[in-house]
């Protein structure tokens, strides 16, 4: 993790001190993260919410320091004031002049290419792409192997439209099975999430900017200059990681998904405003109807962002026809889970017992409509079920398992079972969702391939 992290100072500057613990982070490596650069207006409540609510709510000096649980001050791949990522980072522009590198875009990968055998396996040294779906197909020939990181959606999809996968299914949308592995597509978890809001006795949210084209237009230029205020930053400033009490009903009659007794069950991200994870056309017609939890009401509002993160449902990818540039058909598979159920359920009585606490009697109004009208379990489970989204943090479609096991898609070393010459490294490998967000797990992958690989090919 040293290798990828290097923690890096916010754009305002602000003293630090009591908001991380710089002992547990990495000063030289690649990707920068940071704190949150443009404080906001209510950062004093939520610590004193710790102090009014202790049990429930603790104080973690730094949440990322492998004791997750509690309430501290949100990390975010910031680098003063600009989006820290895989491609500003490790597709820099120093790395991208590499010799032994290209980078070819507008590029379609539509097909991974058997191209002999190998100690007695189907080996995968091509790969076939094209510009568009009726354009002419180009073959690329690897010399070593072919590592595929096409994401939890697009790693499947390319397997399967291959050939590799459940030959049964594969045959029912015309496509030859080359390679049989049933679990090719299957596996896939998220963490679903609901968007619970309240109206505030405050005109410092975001509401105002998003409904203010000139002033999105101001901050712009002011982001534009020197990379400060409110776009410097991703919305909130502190985050919420804890867990179900261990004597909780659903334990009578469902394992515990979570890894272990420091592992969350759930996570709570405070946004001063109305968001939603996904934006233009999509996000203000969902806003409008009110789903995910959102609220369609005027004001000025705040949003708990409620998430399963220990999630116990299973959804899966398919392909829709035997067209590689046709979208597969996606399941979710959220709140499929009693378990997801009801934790859901729980972490948002856990918001609102957080609101209730004293630092927050003269700002909070009421919830809104959807969420005021809840007063029992069974009407928490329709509220949820209505509102619960996906959480955007997808993995397991390519899921990794021990060597010699019948299920799963990849070996420990991230090699594809059952053929030569192809390797899969990205989120669709980790056979459980982590009880975290999935960018630096992912980059943890990524780096460990990496000694993989060359240990492999002596490099």
């Amino acid at each position: 993790m040293r290798q990828n992290e290097r923690w890096t100072a916010p754009v305002d500057n602000h003293n630090t001190s009591g908001q991380f613990d710089p002992s547990v982070h990495g000063f030289n490596g690649i990707n920068a993260v940071s704190l949150v650069g443009y404080p906001q207006s209510i950062d004093p409540r939520f610590i004193q919410t710790t102090k009014d609510l202790p049990d429930e709510f603790p104080f973690n000096l730094d949440t990322n320091s492998g004791d997750p649980l509690g309430l501290g001050y949100l990390q975010m791949t910031i680098n003063r004031g600009r989006r820290s990522s895989s491609a500003t980072s490790y597709l820099a522009p120093q790395f991208l002049k590499r010799p032994n590198l290209d980078v070819v875009v507008c590029t379609y990968a539509t097909r991974i290419i058997q191209t002999g055998i190998s100690k007695d396996l189907p080996a995968f040294h091509a790969v076939e792409v094209a510009h568009y779906s009726t354009g002419p197909r180009t073959r690329l020939v690897a010399s070593k192997e072919i590592i595929l990181s096409a994401g939890v959606i697009g790693t499947p999809q390319l397997l399967l439209n291959s050939g590799i996968g459940d030959a049964t299914e594969l045959q029912a949308v015309g496509v030859k099975s080359v390679l049989q592995i049933h679990d090719v597509g299957k596996n896939f978890s998220d963490q679903p999430a609901v968007f619970a809001t309240w109206l505030v006795n405050s005109n410092d949210t975001i509401d105002d900017i998003l409904a203010d084209p000139d002033r999105q237009a101001q901050y712009f230029q002011q982001w534009e200059t020197n990379q400060t205020g409110p776009l410097s930053t991703g919305g909130g400033s502190h985050i919420i990681w804890g867990r179900l009490p261990d004597n909780s009903s659903i334990f009578q009659t469902v394992p515990d998904p979570a890894s272990g007794k420091n592992t969350p069950h759930y996570e709570i991200f405070p946004i001063v405003g109305a968001v939603f994870w996904f934006s233009g056309k999509y996000s203000h017609e969902r806003l409008q109807n009110g789903d995910f939890g959102l609220s369609s009401e005027e004001g000025h509002l705040l949003t708990l962002v409620c998430v399963v993160v220990s999630s116990a449902s299973r959804g899966k990818i398919t392909l829709n026809t035997s067209d590689p540039f046709d979208h597969p058909l996606i399941d979710l598979g959220l709140m499929i889970s009693e378990y997801d159920r009801f934790a859901l359920r729980e972490t948002v009585k856990r918001a609102i017992r957080f609101l209730s606490a004293p630092a927050w009697k003269d700002y909070i109004i009421r919830p809104t409509s959807r969420l005021e009208n809840v007063t029992n379990d069974q009407e928490f489970d329709k509220y949820i079920l209505d509102s619960t989204a996906p959480g955007l943090h997808g993995v397991g479609t390519a899921s990794m398992s021990a060597r010699g096991a019948k299920h799963g898609v990849v070996d420990p070393d991230l090699r594809v079972k059952g053929a030569s010459g192809l390797r899969v490294v990205d989120a669709s490998v980790m056979p459980y969702v982590p009880a975290a967000h999935t960018q630096a797990p992912v980059y943890i992958i990524a780096e460990r391939a990496a000694d993989l690989i060359k240990a492999f090919w002596g490099a």
